[in-house]
């Protein structure tokens, strides 16, 4: 059977002969990965013209939607992904990580777009920018859609977590997608982008698939093109220096396979909970997905009095360890996804062994569950040492890509920080110990070498996510061989697919680009209170102006009294006038309850509750007989998806509040956020 692409809207066939893939337990062929035929340049248009337009066309906001909804979609079919994905060797436990850990980040992202950004198909970041003495120049910060494609390499050990975590920042920062799996497991891959087209939630052009070689895609690619990579160091750094990649500036992403550490701190002893979880975590790492993982243990740095205990402990857990076909009840481990694979893994295995002593595996000598397994593509967990890691270069610079690690001494926690920057670049390294004092001295150590790192003991242990997984929430990536890119961490990712551009103007123009108020710009106003307006009859800057009101000390005395907050510069005459306000001030929360009275509507509206108080500053003292009021103005209006248990359709607007005494001095500056009744609900 032939594999299939889906580009420029159909499915196509490879006119050609193909490469064969095997069924990575039984050997038996599974498959043929084909492009040719395939027209690359037409591909990239077909994105750049299609679904480009078809993506900005939507809000951030409505991207999130489509991926929460094509996450259900998926979920829905998952079972049908399980049974494909035991094809690669994958246990339960294997797919589960790449299936519904994939599908998972949908999820994440789809809650990224909702709680991070604005209703618009741009973004706006960070605080105005005030170039002008008056404020009558000024700048703001957007990042806007690239008008190409993102086109993500993946790796063949996570066909389906490998393309959905890409794809994900890159369809909710509104850039179409062109998806290239690994040969080996494409067609996993494949299963899965015939269910997202199939569901028809992505518009057209979104997402290409491409299974078998690029040909001459790279040639064809623009200035507004992003490609991300994730693979062998040696792989990415070719494609890296790909002329037209660097003649145009292209943004490359690369997240290659590196050499992870985890650190057994001096102080742990073999009673103490942290060894015992150590060693678990070793073992888990070299053994999920056979060891093919990224962010696998390679290196397993231990203090020099404790290799004895370590070697022990380590190869009686991985004896209890059976190796086999995943669909036999017990097998705690499957094959690697080919015999190339698993020929890879034993000739760099034979490299590191003319350096270290191998303590257990390494070779064919090992029992097999399953009548229809074949040991073509199994290799056994490995454990080898090396004594003179300072010494010695084979363990920080050749990786066996598999169930393979290799346990090193150090001697003082300089020196296995010195052992952890070997590896010349990490995307993570963990940590074992249940003394801060030691955590933060190898964190701070260890962490210019490391993308990620964690530290792991008995507080945290069985609510952590473990040494090898990369979470939507934090940065996926590390420097030097790991390939000095980042993917994932929340907005980041989404932004990396965004041209950021600082906009220069008058506060009003810049209001009108960014859709979002900032102070110094016109105003609008008329008589009817904003608290009585439905959300879509709210403007941007639209302004309410309040009454003035005396601060009195009867003020002061009975907030007082309600709050329970006696300071001393709001009661004792004598030492407020010793301090830095020079006499006795108003509670700073009087101020904005004050000014709450001031601007709210009291009847029954729209306005259905206060969602919360952003940015808070108190910048002048008030004092007792100072005169307050209140600007509230319309900064920004963001549309809430409505949940079938609620009644209204809402929306959140943000206002911003200037409290001003009666010298026109600003004494207090904050957003809030109020729900919002919709008349579309």
């Amino acid at each position: 059977m032939k594999t299939q692409s889906y580009v420029y809207g159909e499915w196509t066939t490879g006119q050609g002969t193909g490469i064969e893939v095997r069924h990575a337990v039984t050997g038996q062929a599974i498959a043929e990965v084909d492009s040719s035929g395939i027209d690359f340049q037409k591909v990239l248009e077909y994105g750049r013209s299609v679904g480009g337009p078809a993506l900005r066309a939507l809000s951030i906001q409505e991207r999130g939607l489509r991926l929460k909804a094509l996450a259900k979609h998926l979920m829905s079919k998952k079972d049908g992904f399980y049974e494909i994905s035991a094809q690669t060797g994958a246990t339960k436990a294997d797919g589960w990580v790449d299936i519904e850990g994939g599908i998972g980040t949908l999820f994440a992202y789809a809650s990224v777009a909702k709680r991070e950004f604005g209703n618009e198909s741009f973004i706006v970041e960070g605080a105005p920018e005030r170039l002008s003495a008056n404020n009558t120049f000024a700048a703001r910060h957007i990042l806007v859609p690239k008008r190409g494609v993102s086109v993500h390499i993946n790796a063949f050990n996570f066909p389906c977590w490998g393309m959905l975590e890409k794809i994900s920042p890159s369809l909710i920062a509104g850039v179409p997608v062109v998806v290239k799996p690994a040969t080996d497991s494409a067609y996993l891959t494949e299963a899965m982008v015939k269910e997202i087209v199939a569901s028809g939630i992505l518009p057209e052009g979104a997402i290409q698939l491409i299974c078998g070689r690029t040909g001459d895609l790279l040639d064809h690619l623009t200035e507004q093109d992003i490609v991300t990579f994730t693979g062998s160091a040696a792989t990415g750094q070719s494609l890296r220096a790909h002329p037209n990649i660097i003649a145009r500036s292209i943004p490359f992403t690369m997240e290659a396979d590196s050499l992870n550490c985890c650190i057994l701190g001096e102080t742990v002893t073999p009673d103490q909970a942290e060894f015992e979880l150590f060693i678990k975590e070793v073992a888990k790492e070299m053994t999920t997905k056979a060891g093919q993982k990224c962010t696998a243990i390679r290196r397993v740095i231990v203090p020099e009095n404790r290799v004895q205990d370590v070697q022990q402990a380590l190869t009686a857990r991985l004896a209890k360890y059976s190796i086999g076909d995943p669909s036999e009840e017990g097998v705690r481990m499957g094959p690697l996804l080919g015999a190339a694979q698993k020929a890879d893994v034993a000739a760099k295995v034979e490299a590191l062994a003319q350096d270290c002593e191998i303590i257990c595996g390494g070779n064919d000598d090992f029992e097999l569950l399953g009548g229809q397994a074949v040991k073509d593509a199994f290799y056994p967990p490995t454990v080898l040492y090396c004594s003179a890691p300072l010494e010695t270069d084979s363990p920080h610079t050749v990786e066996a890509f598999g169930p393979v690690t290799t346990i090193m001494p150090y001697s003082g926690i300089d020196q296995a920080v010195q052992i952890a920057g070997l590896g010349r670049g990490s995307l993570v390294g963990s940590v074992f110990t249940y003394d801060d004092g030691e955590a933060a001295e190898l964190i701070l150590g260890c962490a210019a070498y490391h993308g990620r790192m964690l530290v792991i003991n008995r507080d945290c242990a069985k609510e952590s996510t473990g040494h090898g997984s990369p979470l939507p929430s934090l940065v996926h990536g590390g420097p030097g061989r790991a390939g000095g890119g980042e993917e994932l961490g929340g907005a980041r990712a989404v932004k990396h697919y965004m041209q950021r551009t600082s906009v220069q103007g008058s506060p009003t123009t810049l209001t009108a680009i960014t859709r979002e108020y900032m102070s110094g710009a016109k105003t609008i106003s008329d008589t009817v209170h904003p608290f009585r307006k439905h959300f879509e009859d709210l403007q941007i800057g639209e302004r309410l102006t309040t009454h003035r009101r005396t601060v009195t000390e009867a003020d002061i005395v009975n907030f007082g009294c309600l709050s329970g907050d006696h300071f001393y510069a709001h009661f004792d005459e004598l030492a407020a006038k010793d301090s830095l306000f020079g006499k006795r001030v108003a509670h700073g929360y009087f101020v904005i309850s004050a000014a709450a009275g001031m601007f709210v509507e009291p009847a029954p509206g729209p306005v259905l509750a206060n969602y919360g108080l952003e940015g808070l500053r108190f910048i002048e003292p008030v004092g007792i007989g100072d005169t307050i009021q209140v600007h509230l103005t319309v900064k920004q209006k963001i549309v809430k998806e409505k949940r079938p248990d609620e009644e209204q359709a809402t929306g959140v607007v943000v206002w911003d509040v200037e409290v001003f005494n009666q010298n026109e001095e600003i004494v207090a500056l904050y957003d809030i956020l109020t729900l919002v009744v919709r008349r579309d609900g």
